[in-house]
């Protein structure tokens, strides 16, 4: 009897979108799209170092994978967790990246203390564990606590409320979102309108960049035109050479989807660069949505 008073007392999970396409079509999807874009963009402030090392798409997959599997990890089996072979290993399993950039990154990452090395717990001195730090891990959750409220926007939820209050959602649902994000063809392998940005260093910034600066009607026309966009601000603010953002704005160009106005400042972007980002970012959304749900069925843990 305690046991069920514990479980129908605990406090339950409002809100539930019920797929990608739901989400696409939410007259109020375009409004969280600045308002995630801009909470993105406020993370590299605050992180920029963290940040630019996952800010293109293939360093998101490892970025979100490495986490999902310290998540993982069980205390009671020293041998699971983040691991530099379990990494590479699933890098190479899901085509992420081969297992040399798998390692550089996690050099990186170690270097710039966003990763530690765990004192020697295992049997075997071959395998490196690895664990990550607070700078990370805040970094991580405000990026989960973000999307959680732009999913309680759309229906007027409580995913982020909740998630505060019962941390271990999070470390249910990250991994959770995390696997399933990785095998989703939607999300793995965004258009190829915006996937030249996207696998480019940064290149996910950018596009966040612009798609904070979109109006309200930016759906109903079939070019929207946004001002005060100057490549030099955007190459300075996200530590980019000029060179190579202009290399990605100009195959943009090349292929119709973006243009400059003869105002300064001005650029256009088609509606089709507009969907294909907004499609890619729904089923991210779905994910996590379904994610936060999965969780929030779990039996509470045992302290």
């Amino acid at each position: 009897m305690d046991e069920f008073h514990t479980l129908s007392s605990r406090p339950k999970l409002v809100g539930k979108l019920h797929d990608s396409q739901e989400i696409l079509r939410h007259p109020s999807f375009l409004a969280i799209e600045r308002k995630i874009a801009l909470h993105l963009i406020e993370i590299h402030r605050k992180t920029p170092r963290l940040a630019r090392l996952a800010a293109s798409h293939r360093k998101w997959l490892l970025t979100q994978t490495l986490f999902a599997m310290h998540a993982g990890r069980d205390r009671s089996d020293p041998l699971s967790g983040l691991t530099a072979s379990r990494l590479m290993q699933a890098a190479a399993e899901f085509d992420v990246a081969s297992r040399n950039t798998a390692a550089s990154f996690l050099s990186e990452l170690v270097a710039y203390r966003f990763l530690r090395n765990v004192p020697d717990d295992t049997p075997d001195r071959r395998i490196r564990r690895l664990e990550t730090t607070d700078a990370s891990d805040e970094a991580m959750l405000s990026w989960f606590l973000g999307h959680m409220a732009c999913l309680d926007e759309l229906d007027g939820g409580n995913r982020a409320a909740l998630t505060q209050t019962e941390p271990h959602l999070f470390t249910l649902a990250q991994p959770h979102a995390a696997t399933a994000l990785i095998r989703d063809p939607a999300w793995k392998h965004p258009r190829d309108s915006i996937g030249h940005f996207l696998w480019s260093d940064i290149g996910g910034l950018v596009l966040h960049d612009l798609v904070s600066r979109l109006p309200d009607d930016a759906r109903e026309h079939d070019r929207v035109v946004l001002d005060g966009v100057s490549p030099t601000e955007i190459a300075t603010e996200f530590g980019i050479s000029l060179t190579n953002l202009k290399r990605m704005f100009k195959k943009a160009e090349t292929d119709k989807l973006i243009g400059w106005e003869k105002a300064r400042g001005r650029l256009w972007v088609s509606q089709v660069f507009i969907e294909d980002y907004f499609y890619w970012q729904a089923a991210k959304f779905a994910q996590l949505d379904q994610s936060i749900h999965w969780a929030a069925k779990q039996p509470p843990p045992s302290n």
